[in-house]
């Protein structure tokens, strides 16, 4: 098996210490530790840390838009659209913890433009997300209530699952997938459905 490119295991071992400590806590000297790397060496990989947030940040922005696109492309209601959207928030929190996390928590250590640039993409993603939960509300699929009440109550429903999922405990991560959907699926529906 083909050893993974040096500049990957520094990612891995960042997201980690993010986890761990928080990306202000986290030094270059302890990513170079983490890495059996000396900090001058570690530069001929990484120009910064905040190089290796914004790697994280964006691929993971982007997956998201991805996922999006894909959604937006089904032929489908509203209600599937938000079904799949579910699970692709769920299976990138139950599957890349530590990312999801960095993700979630440590994006306001960008600094500009890239923080520009990463909330406009936050933008575009709300607000696409939005526009399939008015749809599902403008059908009679969804409840009729604020829709970005609706939008932050979703999110805040699967944002602790990065922190709480571990694999090999009680639940699998299929079942964790099953029970969040069904619930925030049903939560959502109209009554008359």
């Amino acid at each position: 098996m083909a050893s993974k490119p040096k500049k990957q295991i520094i990612h891995e071992a960042a997201v980690r210490l993010f986890r761990d400590k928080g990306y202000s806590a986290t030094s270059m000297r302890d990513l170079a530790d983490a890495v059996n790397l000396k900090a001058s060496s570690l530069y001929n990989h990484i120009s910064s840390k905040e190089e290796v947030l914004k790697d994280i940040c964006f691929d993971n922005a982007h997956r998201f838009l991805d996922g999006m696109k894909e959604v937006e492309a089904m032929q489908g209601t509203a209600t599937e659209k938000v079904e799949a959207l579910l699970r692709l928030h769920i299976r990138a929190a139950t599957g890349d913890a530590a990312s999801v996390m960095a993700f979630n928590d440590e994006w306001r250590h960008l600094s500009n433009p890239l923080l520009g640039e990463f909330m406009a993409l936050r933008k575009d993603y709300e607000s696409r997300f939005l526009a399939i939960l008015n749809a599902g509300m403008q059908a009679g699929q969804f409840q009729k209530i604020e829709p970005i009440i609706a939008l932050h109550t979703i999110f805040s429903s699967i944002r602790w699952l990065h922190d709480w999922f571990q694999p090999g405990k009680k639940l699998t991560a299929e079942e964790v997938e099953e029970h969040v959907v069904r619930m925030l699926r049903d939560g959502l529906a109209a009554d008359n459905q």
